[in-house]
C-alpha cells in the first residue's frame, strides 16, 4: 500500500527536481513532435544568423519550461487539497517534456541554455510559494493568467522563427496547445480571475525575464 508524502519527503523531491532542473537532467516521456510532411517540404538548411535566431528563441522557451517547473513544484507544497496538489504535480510531470524537447533543439542548433537558470528557478520558485500561501483558488488563477500569457508568447515565437526551422515550429506548436490545456484545466478547476495589477505586473516580470534570456 501506497503512503502519502510527509512534509519532508515533499521537499526533497522538489530539491531534486530543481537540481535537475538546472543542470538538464530531465528526460522526456513521449518524443518531439514530429513535423509533418507539408511542413517537412518546407525544411531548409539554416544559415549562421537564422541559426542563432532560432537558438536565441528556444532559449528563451527552455528558460520558460525552468520556470514553469519551479513553479508547479512550489504550488503543490503550499496547495490546501491533496486533489490540487496531485494537479500541480502532474503539470510538472507533462511540462518536463517540454523542458527536455527544448533543451533537444538547443543541442541541435548548437546554443546553450540561459546561464542564469539557477536564478530563474529561484525566483519563480519563490513567487509560487507565495501564490500557493494565498489559497487554491489563487493559486490557481495564477497558472490560469501563466499559461494565457505562456500561450500568447508562444504564438509571437511561431511568428519569429525562421520559415526554414520547421523542427523548432513543431516543437513551440505542441507546447502551445499543452499551455492553452493547462489553463483550461485550471480555470475548471475553480481558478480565479486575477486583478488587472497583477497581470501587468506578472507581464512585466516576463518581459524583463525573456529579453535578459535571450542573450544570457
Amino acid at each position: 500500500m501506497s503512503r502519502s508524502l510527509s512534509p519532508l519527503d515533499l521537499w526533497l523531491t522538489s530539491l531534486d527536481r530543481a537540481l535537475r532542473t538546472v543542470t538538464s537532467s530531465v528526460h522526456a516521456a513521449q518524443s518531439a513532435p514530429v513535423t509533418d510532411g507539408a511542413a517537412a517540404a518546407q525544411a531548409q538548411p539554416l544559415s549562421d544568423e537564422e541559426r542563432r535566431q532560432a537558438g536565441a528563441l528556444m532559449r528563451v522557451n527552455h528558460v520558460g519550461e525552468v520556470c514553469a517547473q519551479a513553479l508547479y513544484q512550489a504550488q503543490a507544497l503550499t496547495a490546501r487539497s491533496p486533489a490540487l496538489r496531485e494537479q500541480m504535480a502532474q503539470a510538472a510531470r507533462e511540462e518536463i517534456d517540454h523542458l527536455a524537447w527544448t533543451q533537444q533543439r538547443l543541442d541541435e542548433l548548437s546554443s546553450r541554455p540561459s546561464l542564469l537558470n539557477p536564478l530563474w528557478y529561484a525566483g519563480a520558485f519563490g513567487i509560487g510559494l507565495l501564490a500557493g500561501r494565498l489559497g487554491d483558488r489563487v493559486s490557481l488563477g495564477f497558472v490560469v493568467e501563466t499559461e494565457r500569457q505562456v500561450e500568447q508568447h508562444l504564438a509571437s515565437h511561431l511568428q519569429r522563427l525562421p520559415d526554414g526551422d520547421v523542427a523548432s515550429r513543431a516543437i513551440v506548436k505542441q507546447m502551445k496547445e499543452d499551455e492553452a490545456r493547462h489553463a483550461d484545466t485550471a480555470l475548471a478547476a475553480g481558478g480565479m480571475e486575477l486583478p488587472a495589477p497583477v497581470r501587468g505586473l506578472m507581464r512585466v516580470a516576463a518581459k524583463v525575464m525573456t529579453t535578459t534570456a535571450h542573450y544570457i
